[in-house]
């Protein structure tokens, strides 16, 4: 591997070639992806077939979110005191049992059980996704952590647009309990893919939690020192605030993939999720070849959210054909511009020993955006004081608010912070502590 401080860019086949630690682990994602978009799917299609309640499905979205909030203060703390590999093997075991629970559901009085099994099932999600976050600065350098997200990021968006279409597919011939079974495979082999890689960690290995006061105390200090580092603090905002609107978009998509193929569900829902895929995968590969400036992402940022809110403006205004298509693509190239512009700016500005807990407040941030944004909308829509097309058209509105909300505070913060940072000549490491002590403060 290449000195740690090298800033050297390199493209996605050297950084697969010649990092083989973060090779394992972006395999092990590839696997665990692609059968969570089946199960995505199977689970959306199976509740819509069961009860054809709206709100029924958006307690789905909701039971994938809500205890992820609720984990993550505690899940952040343990991947900054535990072996974040192991952290994340255990995690992977755990969830290839549970999700075979599924294969138990056959009638709408089960539904508790798709509920229950989705909270365990996203709880050790939330364990797994800061430790993964926070374990990529730790296997790459500076010159391949932008590669690395951005290959990251456009992988998820991939196996989104290619797991939900074929999910979709999968699901309309082969039904759901097939699906299920493919999902715990798929968290198989990434357990294995992690046993094999090596990933350091300068953080306090094998000191307990402790009490629950002190727990509580070392969950805090994470908090606080997201206000204290300002820096930090507006990037761990950056996926949220497209998801205050984005969320119930993302949510009425599946909806919507009914109504565009009212004769086969499932695979309107997985068209339509697999289109969303591919303008994710869009927007990472863009960031990195044409806006390769930091800078510049925090506006790229607020300008996108605008973006999004513009096309599903369209979209509750179009004929839901090809236009719609073309629209879906089009909204969801910015969220993922967005995603690997504040995962790397968040990642170089938090010290490693805090990590975890700053990665896990930033899904909380956006587990909660999302959840209060789906709610919303699907109480909404259950009640029938909206039309689909209404909803999409108001929570447009809510994204394009957001992003101009972004663009009026954080973006002249940044641009402060920049001109500060000019006049004291300090480096692009901002929000971090200067004195190399901070990074071994007990977490």
């Amino acid at each position: 591997m290449k000195d740690r401080n090298s800033a050297d860019s390199v493209g996605y086949r050297e950084l697969l070639a010649g990092n083989t630690n973060y090779r394992r682990i972006w395999l092990g994602e590839v696997a665990s992806w692609f059968g969570d978009w089946f199960n995505a799917i199977a689970l959306y299609t199976l509740v819509r077939e069961l009860t054809g309640s709206p709100l029924a499905l958006g307690l789905v979205f909701l039971t994938k979110m809500v205890p992820f909030a609720v984990a993550s203060p505690l899940a952040g703390l343990l991947v900054d005191r535990f072996n974040r590999r192991r952290l994340m093997i255990a995690a992977d075991l755990l969830r290839a049992v549970v999700v075979l629970g599924f294969l138990l559901v056959h009638e709408a009085s089960d539904l508790y059980l798709i509920y229950g099994l989705t909270g365990v099932q996203v709880i050790l999600t939330a364990v797994f996704i800061p430790a993964r976050s926070a374990s990529i600065p730790n296997v790459t350098t500076d010159g391949e952590l932008l590669t690395a997200n951005a290959l990251s990021a456009a992988t998820w968006s991939t196996l989104l647009a290619v797991g939900a279409a074929l999910g979709g597919v999968a699901t309309d011939w082969f039904g759901v309990r097939v699906v299920f079974v493919l999902d715990s495979l798929s968290y198989l082999v990434s357990a294995a893919f992690l046993w094999r890689a090596t990933i350091p960690q300068e953080t306090e290995l094998g000191s307990s939690v402790g009490s629950v006061k002190a727990a509580l105390g070392d969950i805090a200090k994470g908090w606080r020192y997201l206000w204290e580092h300002r820096p930090v603090g507006r990037m761990a905002l950056g996926k949220s605030s497209w998801s205050l609107g984005g969320g119930a978009l993302v949510y009425m998509l599946a909806l919507l993939g009914e109504v565009v193929m009212p004769g086969s569900p499932a695979l309107g829902i997985g068209l339509l999720y697999g289109l969303r895929g591919l303008g994710t995968g869009i927007g990472p590969v863009a960031v990195r070849s044409w806006l390769p400036d930091e800078k510049r992402w925090p506006l790229m940022m607020g300008i996108g959210i605008v973006i999004s809110g513009l096309c599903y403006v369209a979209v509750g205004i179009v004929p839901w054909l090809l236009a719609t298509a073309v629209l879906v693509v089009l909204a969801h190239a910015p969220s993922g511009a967005n995603w690997v512009a504040s995962t790397v700016l968040l990642q170089k500005r938090t010290v490693d020993s805090y990590r975890g807990r700053v990665c896990s407040a930033e899904w909380l941030a956006v587990t909660v955006a999302d959840s209060v944004s789906i709610l919303t909308a699907s109480l909404l829509l259950e009640s029938g004081l909206i039309s689909l097309r209404t909803g999409i058209l108001i929570f447009a509105v809510v994204q394009i608010l957001c992003g101009t909300l972004w663009i009026g505070l954080v973006v002249p913060a940044e641009r402060r912070e920049d001109l500060t940072q000019a006049r004291a000549g300090t480096g692009p490491g901002r929000g971090k502590p200067t004195a190399a002590a901070s990074d071994r403060e007990s977490a």
